[in-house]
């Protein structure tokens, strides 16, 4: 994905016709829902209500609803990673009603030309803009410098701006608790996983799945097969058959399709959902789904620039506390004894009296990264470019997020 596709052109075409509907519409309020599809796009816009705009901050019922528009990588079909982020502004849609009117454009690449969509969606009067994946940091950070009046969010990145906040989910809580189950389920203590991009995030997952399984079954290695794209299912489903021919029995991922899960249950092996629940991709197969709910962020994110409160150069990281992070649907067959670890691990996260990155910890080369008696803290979480003790391999050159 490392340049503007046909079907994004189409979209930006969509995103104009959008606009010349909406000045038409005047002062007339109403509800509708607007789609405008070609063979090889879909832009979507939700509006619950139409009125003049004027810019003020904070909005007031004059100034009509609040234009909010999502970047997504990927389809919002996948079932997984975008899924997750529309579920959550449809969740926003349905806090906030006639506030707001929002908007995405899927599919959107990790590359130069997402700047294009982003100064799309602020021309077409959207003063507030979601970038849902890391790619989307440079784009994004050249536009907001560019359009200071417009509020930029952008997930999972480092880099701020006064008009510009970030914002993640900690996901390594998720997948340690899938490794508490996987470390409990395996019988060859073979672990794999589906690496999408080597950037910390991943890294920090993988590693946090190790040390999850190693909770409970100390013989774990965790085999990585590392695809470089966050949604390809053909690839995905390529690198799943590859670690169960190498020995895995029990496969996660850190990609955005159930592809890996779907090869789990064909093999008569076991699989995690990711980022949303995947029961049904393959039951037989799902031992557990490790999901996002980003609805709690998007929602008060939204209130906040709505009452005129929201502020630029902010780093939010949100997880099992927050109650952005979860593991869901435990299958019947993970025994009572884990299910209860799991229990008290996700307690003890929501809570604060449970740390994952509590030293020792070691890498697989054999350095102590993380001293016996000490926690890791976010700075060091957000750099972490190394294996621990029981992952095969090296990363691949990645060393920052």
């Amino acid at each position: 994905m490392n340049r503007l596709s046909k079907r994004s052109l189409v979209k930006l075409v969509g995103w104009g016709s959008l606009a010349v509907l909406a000045s038409l519409a005047g002062c007339s309020k109403e509800e509708k829902t607007t789609t405008t599809t070609t063979p090889d796009a879909t832009t979507t816009t939700t509006t619950t209500t139409t009125t003049t705009m004027a810019a003020s901050s904070p909005m007031t019922a004059a100034s009509g609803p609040l234009k909010i528009a999502f970047a997504y990588v990927g389809p919002v079909g996948d079932g997984g990673w975008t899924f997750a982020h529309d579920n959550a502004r449809k969740a926003l849609e349905k806090e906030l009603g006639d506030k707001i009117q929002t908007s995405f454009v899927e599919k959107v690449p990790e590359a130069a030309d997402a700047e294009r969509v982003f100064r799309d969606m602020a021309g077409q009067g959207n003063t507030l803009i979601f970038g849902t994946t890391f790619g989307y940091m440079e784009p994004m950070l050249k536009v907001a410098t560019d359009l200071k009046d417009v509020k930029f969010e952008h997930a999972t990145g480092y880099k701020t701006a006064p008009n510009m906040s970030v914002y993640d989910s900690r996901t390594y809580e998720g997948a340690y608790m899938a490794g508490v189950i996987a470390g409990g389920m395996t019988k060859t203590n073979t672990l794999g996983v589906v690496g999408s991009i080597p950037i910390p995030e991943v890294i920090r997952n993988i590693n946090s799945f190790t040390l999850g399984a190693q909770s409970v079954n100390p013989k774990i290695k965790t085999k990585v097969v590392w695809v470089n794209e966050w949604f390809n299912p053909p690839k995905e489903t390529e690198a799943a058959q590859s670690l169960i021919n190498g020995g895995a029995d029990v496969l996660m991922q850190n990609t955005d399709s159930s592809a890996v899960l779907q090869t789990a249950g064909k093999a008569g092996k076991y699989a995690f959902g990711w980022d949303s629940d995947m029961t049904a991709y393959a039951p037989n197969a799902h031992l557990a789904s490790s999901v996002i709910n980003w609805a709690p962020y998007y929602i008060k994110t939204t209130k906040d620039v709505l009452a005129g409160t929201w502020k630029g150069d902010q780093h939010s990281w949100w997880g099992v506390r927050e109650g952005a992070i979860d593991i869901v649907s435990i299958s019947d067959k993970v025994p009572a004894d884990i299910k209860a670890k799991v229990d008290s691990v996700k307690a003890g996260l929501k809570d604060g009296s449970f740390v994952i990155w509590k030293g020792p910890i070691t890498s697989n080369d054999g350095k102590e990264v993380v001293a016996a008696g000490t926690n890791a803290d976010d700075k060091f979480m957000g750099g972490i470019n190394f294996f621990v003790k029981g992952v095969e391999g090296k990363v691949p050159g990645g060393d920052k997020k």
